[in-house]
Formats: structure tokens, sequence, C-alpha cells
């Protein structure tokens, strides 16, 4: 029987989700969370180990003789060494396309956020600002309709895609930047490159894979190309963005303002520059996080785990 360790469950599952599917295919512990230290403890004697984003590095791989497996409970896979695990022949699976719906709906959180700010206006009635009011209605931060407007995907992969299909029905244009450039958009989406995609858009929504090419793609340059009241969403990785580049773009109004649910170092240091800036909405790294994304990510990684100790391992990424 396999002995499966589970080094950092808490995130996908807090206590709404089972663990059955995983307790079926083998001898299960699960953890909540681990350390570097404890993951040499922990999983010494598993055959199967899964995580999040507890890492696992040449060392701790060379010290884990017994491992076979690792799977990431995640689309990204950078916690894993594919180098070092694939010379040990352990087989490294992810978990792709779980949570695309409720992260491009995260996407128009933020922007709906920015355009029409429900909570504020909320909070500013609750705390009896329209009662004092002369007018029948009243608005303290300007509402700005979507119809008509344009938005910029960077990365047209399935998250863009689904970005894109909501832009379109809310009656937006899209313009789109992939490395792999569509040939066939869509109706009302056209592929451009990245200077008119900054240049020209009224929203930049960030979708692309981080690699040596993408880290900082948003950096000054990047901001002075955009318009004073575009807004940037960020639902991607955070280092996709120059953080401090972009605190100084919000604070000196040169962009309207940003949705930001993911950043460079999580949770994040209190001087953290994003945390403080004019008109930056940061969430904590929550758009994968709906009940039916994760459900979704636990029924696929089971079944990863399943394919793999039948002999045909699927989603596998150091091959």
């Amino acid at each position: 029987m396999a002995r499966i360790v589970v080094l950092d469950g808490y995130a996908l599952n807090p206590g709404d989700l089972s663990w059955g599917e995983f307790e079926a295919l083998g001898r299960l512990t699960v953890h909540d969370r681990s350390t570097p230290v404890d993951v040499l403890v922990r999983a010494a004697e598993a055959d199967v180990a899964m995580t999040n984003k507890v890492a696992f590095d040449r060392r701790t791989i060379d010290a884990l003789p017994r491992l076979k497996y690792i799977g990431v409970f995640a689309t990204g896979y950078n916690v894993v060494d594919l180098a070092a695990a694939a010379q040990r022949g352990i087989v490294v699976t992810n978990v792709p396309a779980y949570s695309t719906a409720s992260v491009a709906q995260m996407v128009f959180s933020h922007l709906l956020n920015l355009a029409q700010p429900v909570a504020h206006h909320a909070e500013a009635v609750r705390l009896g600002r329209w009662t004092a009011c002369e007018d029948f209605c009243f608005w303290e931060k300007p509402l700005i309709e979507l119809d008509g407007l344009t938005m910029g995907i960077v990365g047209f992969g399935q998250i863009g895609r689904a970005t894109a299909r909501i832009a379109r029905a809310m009656g937006m244009n899209v313009l789109v930047h992939d490395v792999f450039p569509p040939a066939n958009p869509g109706d009302g989406i056209e592929s451009v490159d990245l200077d008119t995609l900054f240049g020209q858009s009224d929203v930049v929504s960030l979708h692309c894979p981080l690699n040596e090419q993408t880290e900082k793609l948003v950096d000054a340059k990047r901001l002075a190309q955009m318009k004073p009241t575009a807004f940037l969403i960020n639902t991607g990785r955070g280092q996709l963005v120059d953080e401090r580049a972009l605190a100084d773009a919000l604070n000196a109004d040169r962009i309207a303002g940003a949705g930001i649910d993911v950043l460079a170092d999580e949770p994040p240091p209190a001087d953290s520059p994003l945390l403080a800036a004019k008109n930056c909405h940061v969430t904590p790294h929550i758009a994968w996080a709906t009940r039916a994304a994760r459900a979704r990510l636990m029924t696929i990684a089971a079944e990863n785990v399943r394919a793999f100790l039948a002999g045909n391992p699927r989603n596998v990424v150091d091959r």
C-alpha cells in the first residue's frame, strides 16, 4: 500500500472538503503546514508527497530516497526542482485548469470594484453620509461604465480566454497578446503586440506564466505606456509586476487604480509598497480558492495519483 503524505493541506482543505479520495489510494497522513525541516521527517517514508507551496529543492529530494512521486496542488510547479526530480526518476504532476472560472470571476470582482465601488458607497451609507445628503443620490468616487472600453489581456490561455469571454459579454473590446498568437481569437478580440496593448487598453489583465521573459514585465516603462485612466489587474503571479514601480505610478496618478490578488512575497511584509498605494486593492491570493475550484483541484490531484499508481501517470511536468 502506497504511503501518501500531504505536507500543507490547509489552504486546499481548511475543513470544508473531504480527503476521502486520497484515503482510498493508500495510507494517508495529512499535515496542515510543514517547514523545510518538517519535510525531511514527514516525507521520509512516503512514496507519494503532495505539496502546495512547500518547496522540494535538490537537497530535499536527495534526502528522500524512498520518494517516487511529487504531486503539486496547483497549476504552477516552480516549487519543485524538476531537474533533480527527473534525475531521481521521481514523477512530478500538477493540476491544470481547475480554477479557470473562479480566477476569471475574480478579475471582474476587482474590475467592478474599481469601476463602480459598491463596497465603498455601501459603507458611506452605513456611516450616515447618504442620510446627511441634500440630494436623492451621491457618489464619492467616479462611476465608470465598462461597455465600449478596451480590455488588454496578456496571456491567452484558458483563463485569458475565459476573461475575454466575460469582457465581450459586458460590451468591452478586447486586445490580447500571447507568445503563440491565436489565429482566430474571436469576435471583437484582436491579437496585438505589447506596446499596442498597454497603450490602448483601459484595463490590462495579466494571465501569462512567470518565466525569465515575463518577470517584472509590468515595470516603470510599461506603466508609463498606460493611460492615466487605466486599471491594472493581476491574478497571475506577483513577480509579473515591479511592485515599487506600480506603487509609484499609482501614488503619482499615472494610472488610475489596480486590483491585485498576488504579490511577490506571500504573505507580504508590512512595508510592501502596494499595501499603502493609492487606489490599490489587494486581496490575499484567493482567486483560486472558491469551494468549487478547490473541490475540482482535490479530485484531479487524486486522479493524478491514482493514474501514477496504476502505471499511467498523467499531467506530468518533469518529462
